[in-house]
């Protein structure tokens, strides 16, 4: 099946001369969702605004569903929904006005049992009423993505969709989205918070200086680039790491109380099983262990500071 996202050798240059894209080229599956990280000014709005038909590419081309977003925009727009960064709306409307209204943008009838759906999913429903004014910063966040949702899209853009809302409506968007992608949304999601691509992305994207560094899958971005650690608490201190031991991944720590094993996780029983034997045979006796592993985080910012 063909991506519901195509793109291809993506430019964009300002009139500054700034390059903000250095030819983007990725590929988004129907129904995934895809984290994108990248610090601020990597070019992660540059490239959502030009998919959604905001901003015109200097070189290359994007298509949404087959059809190109610049020959066809109204149409790919339609597809669309986007929950940008800044709290945009009519201060004086009314939440019920506000997301009935946008659905009306995109061409699409009036279906107020659609638009009750959506403010019910986002528990805005005790809302409807109220002038957008009178809502909490995290409300108001909602708010945004409910007009993003009012014309039905195929494609959902989360810009910084949780910056500035607390940890439980946060969870809660978390819920929205899951449920949205098993309706059948493509989502792609920008974040800060490391914690929300590991919690609901199907595949991650690094983005930095206009490049995008790679695109995985979660699970092979860990197991390909993330560390695991098995941290051996001794029974009594060594001076040394005895000579049998070096070059192997193990390390005795400054005090000569802790051993720590960097293993490979594909084979780490048959390793760790191996290293413990040799340890007794060497009278290196351990009182606990313990593991851990390399967050999606720590990949990210070795990514991203390591790239020039």
């Amino acid at each position: 099946m063909a991506p519901i996202i195509s793109i291809r050798d993506l430019t964009k240059t300002y009139a500054n001369g700034f390059q903000a894209l250095k030819g983007i080229d990725l590929d988004v599956e129907r129904g995934e969702i895809l984290a994108l990280l990248g610090p601020n000014g990597a070019g992660k709005t540059t490239l959502i605004s030009i998919v959604c038909g905001i901003a015109n590419p200097s070189g290359g081309h994007v298509l949404v569903d087959g059809k190109d977003v610049v020959k066809d925009f109204r149409l790919t727009r339609s597809m669309i929904g986007l929950v940008p960064q800044e709290l945009t709306t009519d201060q004086f409307e009314t939440v019920w006005n506000t997301v009935s209204f946008s659905r009306g943008l995109h061409g699409k009838k009036a279906n107020p049992a659609h638009i009750e759906k959506v403010l019910r999913d986002l528990s805005l429903w005790d809302k409807k009423d109220n002038t957008l004014r009178q809502l909490s910063g995290g409300m108001k966040r909602r708010v945004l993505i409910a007009k993003a949702l009012s014309h039905e899209p195929m494609v959902l853009f989360l810009d910084e969709p949780t910056a500035g809302v607390d940890v439980a409506l946060r969870k809660d968007m978390w819920e929205v989205v899951a449920t949205l992608r098993r309706a059948g949304v493509t989502i792609i999601l920008t974040t800060h918070y490391i914690e929300e691509a590991e919690e609901i992305a199907d595949r991650v994207g690094v983005i930095n200086g206009g490049k995008l560094l790679l695109v995985e899958e979660k699970s092979t971005l860990m197991r390909k680039l993330g560390r695991k650690q098995l941290i051996l608490e001794l029974s009594e201190p060594l001076p040394v790491l005895p000579p049998e031991f070096a070059g192997n991944g193990l390390s005795l720590s400054d005090d000569g109380s802790r051993l720590v094993y960097d293993f490979d996780s594909q084979n780490e029983q048959e390793s760790i099983a191996a290293l413990l034997t040799r340890l007794g045979q060497h009278n290196i006796h351990f009182k606990d262990l313990s593991t851990q592993q390399t967050s999606l985080e720590d990949i990210f910012v070795a990514l991203v500071g390591g790239a020039k």
